[in-house]
């Protein structure tokens, strides 16, 4: 039996025309409403700041590696872990420290998740295997699957449990030191401007942290919580160290060395920072034109497998459908 609608490499065309409407109409809604409900991107900042100048008040105070377990309120479940981790001796302090460095630059204040993360590590790959395992092995799911194939699905299943959590938290890290990366410069000209006009530093963070909540909220947060601490903080040079220690950047430890030298040694702080500022805006600048040089060479696949056989179906195809009526009709 012929096929009631035309058929393009045997797939019903007017079936995948359908479904890639479907789809491109579910991401005109959901682009609607992404750009419709737009949150304001500091309020979830606002709250953690102002939990960390509650914490302190309090005289809460990090000045060493082991008093930061200090500020994390030790819940129940978070205890059973460590507890299990401790047994099994699989939690170590320098890949907890790690562990909590990379939750620090990824934007993510709770301390305790590390213990959550290196628990996931173990434990998924269990969960992931078994249910690998059961697919490929006990179920018979893919009767058709080789040996070979059914070892690798349950291979790729226990590394990715294994390093799911940590590419995940990665995945944040780099994306939020990218942002961070973007609003650098604009943020040291106006660092320069608040120090021009008399401002102390802990002000002149805040005035910045202020005037650029929206259009970078990631450094706004660093730079906010950096005034928080130069406020409480007993020694300043801890602030810039948590800073740089928050910040996986290169930059920002140039700055947070700069800022240290000159509270040190009582060097003008404008003239510093402009100097930085320039070579952050070059170094940009740079990494733009980097990126316009590898564009042509980026765009040719994109171009050979999707425009240019649009371009071939549109110009050949009448002059196709022409000659198949003319040479192939039935009179």
């Amino acid at each position: 039996m012929e096929p009631v609608h035309p058929t393009l490499l045997g797939i019903d065309v007017v079936l995948a025309g359908s479904v890639l409407a479907g789809i491109a109409a579910f991401m005109v809604i959901l682009a609607i409403y992404a750009a419709v409900t737009v949150a304001d991107p500091m309020q979830k900042r606002v709250k953690a700041l102002n939990e960390r100048r509650e914490q302190l008040k309090a005289g809460i105070v990090i000045n060493a590696p082991k008093k930061r377990a200090q500020l994390v309120r030790k819940s129940e479940s978070i205890e059973n872990m460590r507890s299990l981790l401790d047994r099994l001796k699989v939690l170590q302090d320098s890949q907890l420290k790690d562990i909590q460095q990379k939750l620090a630059q990824a934007g993510i204040r709770k301390k305790e998740l590390a213990v959550t993360i290196i628990f996931a590590r173990m434990v998924l790959p269990v969960v992931l295997g078994l249910i690998a395992a059961g697919m490929v092995y006990w179920s018979n799911m893919f009767p058709e699957w080789g040996s070979m194939k059914r070892f690798f699905l349950f291979a790729g299943a226990v590394g990715l449990g294994y390093k799911g959590p940590e590419l995940y938290v990665g995945n944040i890290e780099g994306k939020r030191t990218t942002a961070i990366r973007k609003g650098l410069p604009d943020a040291l000209d106006l660092l320069v401007i608040c120090a021009e006009a008399g401002l102390t530093v802990d002000a002149a963070f805040n005035r910045v942290a202020r005037e650029l909540g929206r259009a970078y909220p990631e450094l706004a947060d660093e730079f906010a919580l950096t005034a928080i601490e130069l406020s409480f903080l007993t020694e300043r040079r801890s602030a810039f160290e948590n800073l740089a220690y928050r910040v996986n950047l290169d930059s920002v430890k140039g700055v947070v060395t700069t800022m240290i030298q000159t509270e040190r040694y009582g060097t003008p702080l404008a003239s510093a920072l402009r100097v930085l500022s320039a070579e952050f805006r070059n170094e940009r600048m740079m990494r733009a034109e980097e990126k316009a040089a590898r564009l042509p060479a980026i765009m040719t696949v994109p171009l050979i497998l999707f425009i240019l056989p649009v371009l071939f179906v549109v110009i050949l195809g009448p002059a196709a459908c022409s000659i198949s009526d003319a040479l192939f009709v039935k009179k």
